[in-house]
């Protein structure tokens, strides 16, 4: 395992330790909700994914939730009557999964992986894939959206939550502290930073990795929304930071 692949699977372990908001698993009420039919799930910080970007019905649908452990998404979508796989690094993460699992009778299997490497899985396995913001922690982001249409199958849907490179232009501590001041460029990466343990390093992936990325990949961008981190950062005033695509992988016509 390349060495910065295992130093975020520590950091992401930590940081459940820590109880962070994005491995914090959904209360058992959000559950009894999504079993009467009434759920929603996000891949960015506050806006929900629409509906209509999910098929209709999701009992008996392979869905894969793609660096997405935390008991968040595939518990949701398990109680919605989704097919579920969790595949994330952090074993940490998949716990909270699985507690939401046993705790509220669900059904939902979770593979320890990283999510360049989806080779546990056959080619066109699901007919969704849920890739929240994560491939900020993979150096190239490539290979991911190459591994996703694999497993994907045709007419299949990938849901991707991604950030936005001009959050990584800024200093940021001083971005916390209510200045904006551009140091690095894109693609940006914390590798030539001094990142302190339990501090997972993170990545700034060109928009044309992230979205002709996905066409290059087989897919085709149906749909996109923006979001950012409803204030709480500094460079919400100026610009969204996050972005979200419904991408379809489309038979190909020779």
């Amino acid at each position: 395992m390349e060495k910065f692949i295992e130093h975020n699977r520590k950091a992401w372990d930590q940081k459940v330790e820590e109880n962070v908001a994005y491995t914090q698993a959904v209360d058992k009420e959000t559950i009894e909700r999504a079993v009467e039919g009434t759920w929603e799930i996000g891949v960015t910080a506050d806006r929900k994914v629409p509906r209509q970007w999910f098929p209709k019905l999701l009992e008996g649908r392979k869905v894969l939730c793609l660096a997405s452990g935390g008991g968040q998404q595939g518990p949701v979508l398990a109680a919605a009557g989704a097919d579920v796989t969790v595949i994330d690094l952090s074993e940490k993460q998949l716990e909270q999964d699985r507690y939401v699992a046993e705790r509220d009778g669900l059904r939902l299997r979770t593979v320890q992986g990283e999510m360049a490497d989806l080779s546990a899985f056959e080619d066109e396995t699901f007919d969704v894939i849920v890739h929240p913001v994560s491939n900020v922690f993979v150096e190239d982001v490539r290979p991911v959206w190459n591994e996703a249409s694999r497993v994907l199958k045709t007419n299949g849907t990938l849901i991707s939550g991604f950030m936005n490179p001009v959050l990584y232009l800024f200093d940021d501590e001083k971005e916390e502290q209510g200045e904006l001041e551009v140091v690095n460029t894109i693609p940006y990466s914390s590798l030539k930073e001094d990142v302190q343990e339990g501090q997972a390093l993170e990545f700034g992936h060109t928009l044309e990795d992230q979205i002709k990325g996905q066409t290059d990949a087989g897919l085709v961008i149906a749909d996109f929304y923006e979001d950012d981190f409803g204030g709480r950062r500094t460079v919400d005033r100026y610009i969204k930071t996050m972005a979200a695509t419904k991408a379809v992988k489309l038979k190909v016509i020779e």
